[in-house]
């Protein structure tokens, strides 16, 4: 089941950050943006934390799941505890690099 928008506008609109909030559909699903960086991944209107060791003081003790089939764990986070998920994607918009651009083909 793909991710209802509206889901994904409530989640970019919970995030209180100093930093410009977008989002691009994948697949059906999607990826939300903390200045071009990858901060929460939406799948199935479940909102995803990526595993990492900056957001483990707040997560650690969190849900976990798998997003989509063959993907590696990650935090789920209750996209309406406003205030946890906001300190969440500022330390991953401080910590997580860029992307890195694609090659021409």
């Amino acid at each position: 089941m793909a991710s209802d928008r509206e889901f994904v506008e409530y989640v970019a609109g919970q995030i209180a950050a100093d930093a410009s909030i977008t989002y691009r559909k994948m697949f059906g699903e999607y990826m939300l943006y903390a200045n071009g960086k990858p901060v929460v991944l939406i799948c199935d209107n479940t909102a995803y934390i990526k595993t990492l060791d900056c957001v483990k003081p707040y997560l650690g003790n969190a849900e976990r799941g798998f997003p989509y089939k063959n993907a590696k764990e990650h935090y789920i986070i209750d996209p309406d505890d406003r205030e946890l998920l906001s300190a969440v994607v500022k330390e991953l918009e401080r910590n997580v690099p860029l992307p890195k651009p694609k090659k021409a083909v």
